[in-house]
């Protein structure tokens, strides 16, 4: 008997740096495969400046960003893609984001929906936390 590793669910993506719309990968990695894409919020993380984009750290706080809904014919090539993106391969040591499912608000009606995250993985949270330059509006384009 051979086992095909699981799939993760086909959850949306809740982005909160260069893939939100109107920022540089969106058009690279984004444009056309999404069929829905709203303002949302991250409760229980804060914002970090990073080298060139943000890293969300879990802990009090909230991160503003959109929610992601991919098509449904681009969503496994688009998991893909965007894990390459953000550096993360599931359990390796080296990752700089890890993701992880969460609970986000659409801004709209304050529905929450279970979406993907990039959160800053362990080793680089625990770095930012003690050095890094936190950004209080919990909003990347506030920066900039």
């Amino acid at each position: 008997m051979t086992l095909v590793p699981s799939l993760p669910p086909s959850l949306p993506f809740f982005v909160y740096g260069t893939l939100r719309p109107g920022e540089p990968n969106h058009d690279h990695f984004l444009r056309g495969r999404t069929r829905a894409e709203e303002p949302a919020r991250l409760h229980g993380a804060a914002l970090y400046d990073g080298p060139g984009y943000p890293y969300a750290v879990e802990g009090p706080g909230i991160v503003r960003g959109d929610l992601v809904t991919a098509r449904p014919e681009e969503y496994a090539a688009l998991l893909v893609a965007l894990d390459r993106l953000e550096e993360y391969a599931p359990g390796d040591p080296r990752n700089l984001y890890e993701r992880v499912e969460r609970e986000v608000v659409r801004e709209a009606d304050g529905t929450p929906v279970r979406a993907w995250v990039y959160v800053a993985a362990p080793a680089v949270a625990e770095g930012l936390r003690r050095r890094g330059g936190r950004i209080t509006t919990g909003d990347w384009r506030a920066l900039r």
